[in-house]
């Protein structure tokens, strides 16, 4: 069976622990492959090769790195049919998903090449004569980065190309659960000329791996994307050492649709956004408010889409939502689902799993629950969407807000007035008006509140793996 091996200082080895974590295909329940898990001493190795490997990097020409960066992108695009493959193998999406998501890894890895060599400082207006005062961004050091399992390409990919550009060094751990995908991104920034030391993977106890690496005092920076509950943990960590953290964390993204709109193509955008992934997007549709003229109109045609997904394994032609990704999740589906009943909900399609092999759920529309429901306060992660109608601006706004979350939101209406201020007024860090738009390489993504701090993304996320020095100089001739 294959190992999804380690990566440190520049060779693929299996961990001295000689342990391993079965890596399950989510649409069957198969065992596809093994992950070897790292040892304290594995990390010790990773550490010293990422600080040997920073010294070397952070001191390679900016045009030099991004040179590498573009051959990465150009290798990660070459090989996205057979990457594609191991995403829906481990991770569960459909195949186009897969294209899609990788499609905008290598947008990442292109944009970060020309952000390299646009990493300004500023040259300060004189204060006096003979006087030269700037600042530079320099690398802030090596970096201990942690992605997630629902994004391995595009969540993965952001924070390699990012630090790498900026001149770090970086330790990165995917999740174990769809290891294979960010193996192949590293595979492809080793064959682009990425030096040894400079970027190293390793896998394991999520729990040891993260501590150790924190408090290492070779670590300098701390990049996370993950859940509020591990967010608290490693931040709480970080601050304790005085470590700059980045933590993109859960969401529960409300969208409002008012009677103003074009009822129909909201609920089309809305089912294919919400679905999309299984339901599995931080980004994603979480709570649906439908203002009272349009509400039984926007159900119609939202159910109607809904009812048009294929379900299967994402490696079968036509399949539009594959399954859950682990049996995690479709137990927090069965959660939801009964505190659905408990609370008097009415469940209009789905509400159960489906199949008897695999992490199938059917898609689920519900309505008729409370605010206070564990779908409307609780991150839900699946395919299970609350269709909940509203009266008025105030109204909506207060609910939308209402919960401690703060990563995403999303707004369909004609006016102009209304655009402007639910923009002014939804309290997160991504908002979209008539339109969702995944994570740009350009755009910076970040959460309010318990949704996190920092930004991936853009010049923002970009600079997140900077440090910024002021130097002032005068001539002693003056």
């Amino acid at each position: 069976m294959d190992i999804r091996e380690l990566f440190i200082d520049g060779q693929w080895c299996a961990g001295s622990t000689g342990e391993t974590i079965g890596v399950e295909n989510p649409a069957t329940g198969d065992i596809v492959a093994l992950v070897a898990c790292a040892s304290k001493d594995d990390l010790d190795r990773a550490l010293a090769a990422a600080d040997a490997g920073f010294r070397l990097w952070s001191r390679t020409s900016p045009w030099d790195r991004a040179k590498v960066l573009d051959r990465c992108a150009a290798l990660i695009e070459e090989r996205i049919p057979e990457l594609a493959v191991l995403m829906t193998l481990e991770q569960g999406k459909p195949l186009a998903e897969s294209r899609g998501e990788l499609d905008r890894t290598v947008d990442v890895f292109r944009w970060c090449a020309g952000e390299a060599i646009r990493a300004y400082g500023r040259l300060l207006p004189q204060r006096g004569r003979g006087m030269r005062q700037t600042t530079i961004k320099e690398p802030v050091g090596p970096v201990a980065a942690f992605a997630p399992w629902n994004f391995p390409g595009v969540m993965f990919g952001r924070k390699i190309a990012a630090a790498l550009g900026a001149g770090c060094s970086l330790i990165i751990k995917p999740s174990e659960e769809s290891p294979a995908v960010s193996a192949g991104i590293v595979r492809a920034c080793q064959d682009a000329g990425v030096p040894a030391g400079v970027l190293n993977m390793v896998m394991g106890d999520p729990a040891m791996i993260s501590d150790y690496l924190i408090r290492s005092p070779v670590i300098a920076k701390v990049s996370l994307t993950g859940s509020v509950a591990v967010g608290r943990q490693l931040s709480r960590l970080a601050g304790e050492l005085l470590k700059p953290a980045t933590m993109e964390l859960g969401g529960h993204a409300p969208v409002l649709v008012f009677d103003d709109t074009d009822v129909e193509k909201a609920a089309r955008m809305t089912a294919d956004f919400k679905y999309r992934n299984a339901g599995q997007v931080c980004l994603g549709v979480s709570r649906i408010y439908v203002q009272d003229a349009v509400y039984e109109q926007f159900l119609e045609c939202f159910c109607e889409r809904v009812n048009a997904l294929k379900v299967g394994d994402g490696m079968q032609d036509g399949v539009t939502m594959g399954p859950l990704a682990n049996a995690r999740g479709v137990r927090s589906m069965e959660a939801i689902m009964s505190d659905v009943a408990d609370r008097g909900g009415r469940t209009l399609l789905g509400g159960n799993s489906i199949g008897n092999r695999g992490h199938f759920w059917a898609p689920t529309v519900v309505t008729e629950i409370p605010d206070d429901s564990h779908i409307m306060t609780r991150e839900p992660f699946g395919p299970v969407a609350p269709v909940l109608p509203f009266t008025d601006y105030d109204d909506v706004i207060r609910r939308a807000n209402s919960l401690e979350y703060g990563l995403a939101a999303y707004a369909f209406t004609r006016s102009l007035d209304v655009a402007t201020n639910v923009a002014d007024d939804l309290e997160a860090g991504w908002i979209g008006v008539n339109n969702f738009s995944p994570a740009l390489a350009e755009a910076p993504f970040g959460g309010v509140k318990d949704s996190g701090f920092g930004y991936e993304g853009g010049p923002e996320g970009f600079d997140a793996y900077c440090r910024t020095r002021f130097v002032s100089q005068a001539n002693m001739d003056d």
